[in-house]
């Protein structure tokens, strides 16, 4: 039964690893990836000089520290509310239209917004203008971006995030509630005393997994939402529409490549060191 997915890792996983090469290579189709020329360091210099690295970098990390934050917050308010509800017909319809939002795509999200939000026609503005407020420019003032972004990640991954919570709450030994209820304790008593601290460890193990992607970003999100859009590009540029942008302007596969080891190193060293601070608050709880 394990049998696929290893072989699925181990075509699209690790033989790729391989390809890391190309960030010490000047590239061309002529030789190939391992025929090429090296070069050393010199693509990881063109994009340090590029004045863009600190800001990427920054930008990455923060939208995406506050992307988890916020992630792990309402996936395990939401998981509690739905474990709370008594009716069955509710419980099911509740859980099925907040799960909805995970299976549509940031390019329908995007026209979505982009409908909503747009200065000229939008629906907003529309509204806002009937009632004799001025229109917002949303698509031009950064500002409204640092938290429409970490809104609509929240409403596209907390079906999905409440859904492992969820399941946690599941597996907690019912005797408990039971015994809790007869000591006389409330509700609320129950999921502050019971449910929250049995979480604790699902929402470790989550948070650590979680911090494994926090320098590769959101690419479909950011690219769908801003594209080109110079106006916003400073205040929600990551590494992933950097390194993309440089790749189609100018097919340089070795400065992309860098950029790719640039982000799996510092999300090594962040993951350790998640991990080293687990193990020395608690070691049961770390991910080795």
């Amino acid at each position: 039964m394990f049998a696929p997915i290893a072989i699925y890792y181990i075509f699209f996983s690790y033989i790729p690893m391989a390809g890391i090469v190309m960030a010490f290579k000047e590239f061309n189709y002529r030789e190939g990836i391992f025929g090429s020329p090296w070069n050393g360091f010199d693509n990881f210099d063109y994009f340090f000089s590029s004045g863009k690295a600190w800001l990427v970098t920054r930008n990455t990390i923060i939208y995406n520290v506050i992307f988890l934050g916020c992630y792990t917050f309402f996936s395990i308010v939401a998981a509690v509310f739905i474990s709370e509800i008594t009716k069955k017909w509710f419980k099911k319809m509740s859980q099925t239209l907040m799960f909805l939002p995970y299976f549509i795509s940031w390019v329908t999200v995007s026209a979505f917004v982009y409908n909503f939000l747009n200065y000229e026609y939008g629906i907003v503005n529309r509204i806002l203008d009937s009632i004799g407020i001025a229109a917002l420019d949303i698509y031009s003032t950064t500002s409204y971006w640092y938290f429409l972004l970490p809104f609509l990640y929240v409403w596209k991954w907390v079906g999905y995030g409440s859904v492992l919570y969820l399941a946690a709450i599941v597996g907690i030994d019912q005797e408990i509630y039971e015994a809790a209820t007869i000591d006389g304790a409330s509700r609320f008593q129950r999921i502050t005393r019971i449910t929250l601290p049995l979480l604790k460890p699902t929402m470790v193990i989550l948070i650590l997994l979680g911090l494994g992607r926090i320098m590769r970003g959101e690419f479909d999100m950011f690219y769908q939402l801003i594209g080109n859009n110079g106006l916003l590009m400073d205040a929600t540029d990551i590494i992933d529409t950097l390194a993309f942008r440089s790749l189609m302007g100018s097919a340089d596969f070795g400065m992309s490549s860098s950029v790719g080891v640039y982000q799996s190193v510092l999300t090594l060293v962040i993951i350790l060191t998640a991990n080293w601070l687990v193990r020395r608050y608690d070691k049961e709880q770390a991910l080795f």
